[in-house]
């Protein structure tokens, strides 16, 4: 159930009965051969297959998160931190407003991890607000998932290839991992990996993505439990 299928009406009557909410926060970047809103659609997606089988609704997306490192590839539109921060701020004042006391973010970026720390003062200043946060690729299961197929997660790789977010067919083999020198700025970043993928293997079974995919639901569900 997302908010764009339900009217205002619809969100009063689920809050007389629950007071939980996914949260899901992505970019919109450079991920090589595959969509620009990857992190965007594998929280979302995690999202609907969370919410069918427990009835818990699901806000609209930020498709913008923090990607100052990929904005010498074409398509990244970047946030600034601090933008970032009190945009997700204002999500979750706006959401507790309403009654939602207990709030699951499922973030699809790494770069958007500062905002953690503002959530936690947003949880100091709002009594009864309960804020989990899942990031889906460090999860210690999917995690578990890789390493059992002697497959290493990395930015843009099999990881992220699943289906939904294949926009064009993908190479084949594997990619050397690159030489990174250390903070590089969005040009260097793109002289470094090029196509854009950070290494690895370009894609993995469907059996695997499926693993990676029941495994993150799985996680989900049991947040959702908020004990």
């Amino acid at each position: 159930m997302r908010f764009s299928d339900f009217n205002w009406f619809d969100v009063e009557s689920y809050l007389e009965n629950d007071d939980r909410v996914m949260l899901v926060l992505g970019a919109c970047e450079q991920h090589a051969y595959l969509s620009l809103l990857t992190d965007a659609k594998i929280p979302l997606a995690l999202a609907d297959a969370v919410s069918q089988q427990s009835g818990v609704l699901v806000a609209p997306s930020l498709n913008f998160g923090a990607s100052p490192y990929f904005l010498a590839y074409p398509g990244t539109i970047s946030l600034r931190i601090a933008t970032l921060m009190d945009v997700v701020e204002d999500l979750v004042r706006s959401l507790y407003g309403h009654g939602f006391r207990r709030i699951v973010v499922l973030n699809g970026h790494g770069g958007n991890d500062p905002v953690r720390g503002r959530l936690y003062e947003v949880a100091n200043a709002l009594p009864e607000l309960q804020i989990s946060w899942y990031a889906w690729w460090q999860s210690h299961s999917v995690q578990t998932v890789a390493e059992n197929n002697n497959l290493k997660p990395a930015h843009a790789n099999w990881l992220e290839a699943f289906p939904f977010t294949m926009v064009s067919e993908l190479p084949p083999g594997e990619k050397v991992p690159p030489h990174v020198p250390g903070i590089l700025s969005a040009k260097g970043t793109r002289r470094t990996y090029g196509d854009g993928v950070f290494g690895g293997a370009y894609q993995a079974s469907p059996e695997v993505m499926d693993k990676i995919f029941s495994a993150a639901v799985e996680d989900i569900l049991q947040l959702l439990k908020f004990e």
